[in-house]
């Protein structure tokens, strides 16, 4: 079938895992168990769109492992292999929707897009703000090309990279601290005011083909762990992760990157054992910068650690995980740099868009 935005029907397959869009109350709290069809008959189908559901998992979102985030990776390939797909719909629980949006735009190489939405209220509630989410996820999915993989959510488009989870129960849970929304959509329009920046992206790593949640005997994944520094912070989990294991670290440190003496020297200690650092920070908005020696970021970096720029803790943590599954990466110096690039983003950036009319429907059928 000939894809066109000019009256002929868009294919959206939507991928459903779980998370408070799928909730229903169990006696004493809420947990994730309606299927992605029944998620689906809560919402109207904007005009000229079909729907194809795929029930992948059905878990709470603070349940997600790397393992299923992978297994979510492939699926996305594997849909993406049919050329009459025109977009992809992934409804996700909220608490590491961030994390998983991320990894997906890591190696995200197709012009459709995916768009990841959830809800902040249960499933089946009167005031849910399921329906109008994924409405408006369906709507940006058929409509947009080339922006990489997205985050709905109230009305707001925002770009994967750099977006988290910003509130915890409003219904305007997401936003990039440090830079604008991509765009905004309501009453069947979608605006793009800007191109998202993203680096090149990789290639499905070979972990992805044979990820299952939950799958007995499989190769175990790396281990990345996130360490916050704080007053009175010393280097006790940070050397204590490097004895799990860990082949990555986030460092969560303060300010715009830093910590102490000892824990520089923890540092550099764990980079002389192969371990890939990262330093990010416990504020929400704003880059790192090499300001301050004392344990401070000028030290960090001379011990071996990389800046995440305004990435934050648990993005940070998906770009070392990607890292260190890459087969690009490697191990040593190709590893470094690899990840420096994924931390560093665009390898271009394009000007903003001009606002006022639906861009994204312009550029969906250049």
């Amino acid at each position: 079938m000939k894809r066109t935005h000019d009256g002929e029907t868009r294919r959206i397959v939507v991928i459903s895992t779980g998370g408070t869009i799928a909730s229903r109350w169990q006696g004493t709290g809420y947990a994730a168990d309606a299927s992605g069809s029944d998620v689906l008959a809560t919402a109207p189908l904007p005009e000229g769109v079909a729907v194809e559901v795929v029930d992948l998992f059905n878990v709470n979102s603070s349940r997600m492992t790397a393992a299923h985030q992978l297994a979510l990776l492939r699926t996305v390939h594997e849909t993406f292999a049919d050329p009459g797909v025109d977009g992809i719909v992934i409804t996700h629980g909220t608490d590491t929707l961030e994390e998983t949006a991320f990894l997906l735009d890591l190696h995200h190489t197709d012009a459709r897009p995916v768009v990841l939405t959830g809800a902040q209220r249960p499933f089946g509630t009167g005031d849910g703000d399921g329906p109008g989410n994924l409405y408006d996820a369906l709507q940006v999915a058929s409509t947009v090309r080339d922006l990489g993989v997205l985050v709905v959510f109230d009305g707001r488009v925002h770009a994967a990279r750099g977006t988290v989870k910003y509130r915890t129960l409003a219904a305007d849970a997401f936003s990039d601290p440090t830079a604008e929304r991509l765009g905004r959509v309501g009453f069947s329009r979608v605006d793009i005011e800007r191109q998202p920046e993203r680096p090149a992206p990789l290639p499905l790593p070979a972990a992805a083909r044979t990820a299952e949640p939950g799958a007995t005997g499989a190769a175990p994944l790396p281990r990345v762990d996130i360490v916050t520094h704080h007053s009175d912070g010393d280097p006790f989990l940070l050397n204590a992760a490097v004895a799990a294991g860990a082949r990555g670290i986030v460092l969560v440190a303060t300010g715009a990157g830093n910590a102490t003496p000892e824990i520089a020297a923890a540092v550099a200690n764990a980079v002389a054992r192969g371990v890939l650092v990262a330093v990010t920070t416990r504020v929400p908005s704003g880059p790192l910068a090499e300001i301050y020696t004392g344990g401070g970021a000028v030290d960090l970096v001379a011990a071996g650690a990389l800046l995440t720029g305004t990435l934050r803790a648990a993005q940070a943590r998906i770009a070392l995980l990607a890292t260190l599954l890459s087969e690009e990466g490697g191990t040593g110096a190709h590893a470094t740099a690899l990840l420096r690039r994924l931390l560093d983003g665009p390898v271009r950036a394009e000007p903003a868009l001009a606002t006022g009319g639906s861009r994204s429907a312009v550029a969906a059928r250049a």
